[in-house]
């Protein structure tokens, strides 16, 4: 397949009706690397917020189990979405994660934001560090299925724009970014997470790059000091040579999807894996700091056979 010829099909595509198959071939195919990438850079995002990284910090989720964390959350938005988002599965994936947040007192405008962190984020990476920019197509497309996403998780206000979304990101940050000690602990478990993936002798390495490649008010927000230039500029003409490379070579074929890496999970997994350990034998009353389970607008459907994977990772 001609490295353009996916986004050919795209271009003659309409995304109210032909949004989920496009935002498949972002994830799956034209983008899968910087798509995970601006996925996790959108992660680093959250921790800004110290409603959001106190609440995380309270949990000891990262510092228990961040891989697992880090694998639920991908692979959650990767079950809502495998066989339609309005399918049996892509319902019953909603009323999981519905079942997980509903444990805690979250404000919407914070499931807003963090929403529009997995929005925005990816589109900006893509756009800097990707082969090519987002076509408009594929851009709407990742607008249309957050906000499927937003509605399933009933969340009010959602937007149905990516501008709309973009407006929402920023105005949020300006008025919600400030430093906390929490931001920094969850930020820096995160990071730990990160840099395992790579051999010991380059984890320091591999933490710098992240950083490098953060924009200072969130350095600022997350207690990090910015890296030094020219280790900036290096990254950042590493990751441009990269998409020249990703340029020139095949576009990848229809019958090599690129699934998302499952580290938590080496022989596969089923939606019930996925989550804290307390969300099928929920506390009979809250905890502190946490209220009775969110309503979900799509209530939770029987989870089929076909949810057990032992996916692999394509290099």
């Amino acid at each position: 397949m001609g490295r353009y010829s996916r986004l050919r099909r795209i271009r003659r595509m309409d995304p109210r009706q032909d949004h989920e198959l496009i935002f498949r071939w972002i994830t799956q195919y034209e983008f899968p690397r910087d798509y995970l990438h601006g996925t996790s850079v959108a992660f680093l995002r959250d921790y800004g917020v110290p409603r959001v990284s106190r609440l995380l910090d309270r949990t000891q989720e990262f510092e228990r189990a961040g891989q697992k964390r880090y694998d639920d959350t991908v692979l959650l938005a990767y079950e809502l979405v495998r066989e339609g988002m309005d399918s049996e599965h892509g319902r019953a994936a909603a009323g999981h994660l519905n079942r997980i947040h509903g444990r805690y007192r979250i404000p919407n405008e914070d499931f807003l934001y963090v929403l529009a962190t997995t929005v925005v984020g990816p589109k900006r990476w893509i756009d800097r560090y990707g082969w090519r920019r987002l076509s408009r197509q594929e851009t709407e497309s990742l607008a249309l299925v957050g906000r499927r996403m937003g509605e399933m998780m009933g969340i009010s206000g959602v937007p149905d724009t990516y501008a709309a979304f973009e407006r929402l990101h920023d105005d949020y940050e300006r008025e919600m970014f400030a430093y906390d000690p929490a931001n920094r602990r969850v930020a820096a478990a995160t990071l730990r997470v990160m840099a395992a993936w790579y051999p010991a002798p380059l984890r320091r390495v591999a933490s710098r790059v992240v950083l490098a490649v953060l924009d200072e008010p969130l350095l600022e927000a997350l207690g990090f000091r910015p890296q030094p230039r020219w280790l900036r500029a290096v990254v950042h003409r590493a990751f441009r040579v990269r998409a020249v490379a990703i340029r020139l070579l095949p576009g990848r074929p229809e019958w090599l999807p690129r699934k998302p890496v499952a580290r938590t999970y080496p022989f596969g997994w089923t939606l019930d894996d996925l989550g804290p350990h307390w969300v099928h034998s929920r506390a009979p009353q809250p905890h502190e700091g946490e209220t009775s389970p969110r309503p979900a607008l799509a209530p939770p459907a029987p989870v089929p056979p076909s949810t057990t994977h032992a996916s692999r990772q394509e290099p």
